[in-house]
């Protein structure tokens, strides 16, 4: 495959705020952006996706899905230990997806909309996994209690451990999926391959 899925990685690590308190429940924002891309056939639409889609690492992604998360904690000294107490996360999920810039021919246009929605799907289990991993953290780290801490930095420092073995194991996880997706015969070769066959190719064209 010329082209991959790989949600670009931020840092799990979060904005510390010790005045707040945490609300039982919370939701993630989750939005789309797009970015234009051209052509009237399934083959060009792709070489198009090769030519503009996110840069990523050396090369470039059909798709790919981006968080900001911070926290507001509140953490209380009981004795000489220091307690998180409560903990509140913030999350914003952002999934960039191609859209093509002009109208397709109505064939086109038919073999582009179950490709995009395969993409979609995609990429929104990419934001399931990204809401796991807060949860994870969530139950990880919230009721922690370090003895002799009464300035509340030893906690910290075990926080940090407890968030870089969660966040590396959902890169990890994502890392997984996308290897199935994209192999030969995955969802997304499989959905890559009907869009470029459908305009008359046999295989798809390099970016």
């Amino acid at each position: 495959m010329p082209l991959s899925f790989r949600q670009a990685l931020i840092s799990a690590a979060a904005v510390l705020v010790c005045s707040l308190p945490a609300a039982a429940d919370w939701k993630p924002v989750e939005k789309e952006e797009t970015y234009a891309i051209g052509g009237r056939s399934g083959i060009d639409l792709y070489r198009s996706i090769g030519e503009r889609g996110p840069k990523l690492g050396p090369g470039r992604a059909i798709a790919h899905t981006n968080f900001k998360l911070t926290w507001s904690r509140k953490y209380e000294t009981r004795g000489s230990a220091c307690v998180l107490a409560s903990a509140r996360p913030k999350l914003l999920i952002t999934y960039t997806l191609p859209k093509p810039s002009g109208k397709l021919p109505p064939t086109v246009a038919k073999e582009w909309d179950v490709f995009i929605a395969g993409v979609r799907k995609h990429e929104r289990v990419h934001g399931d996994f990204i809401k796991d991993m807060v949860r994870e953290i969530e139950q990880a780290t919230v009721g922690l209690s370090v003895d002799d801490d009464p300035g509340c930095t030893k906690i910290k420092a075990v926080m940090t451990e407890r968030l870089s073995a969660i966040s590396l194991a959902q890169r990890r996880r994502s890392s997984d999926f996308d290897r199935v997706e994209l192999g030969e015969g995955g969802n997304v070769h499989q959905l890559v391959l009907a869009l470029v066959n459908g305009s008359g190719a046999q295989t798809p064209p390099s970016p």
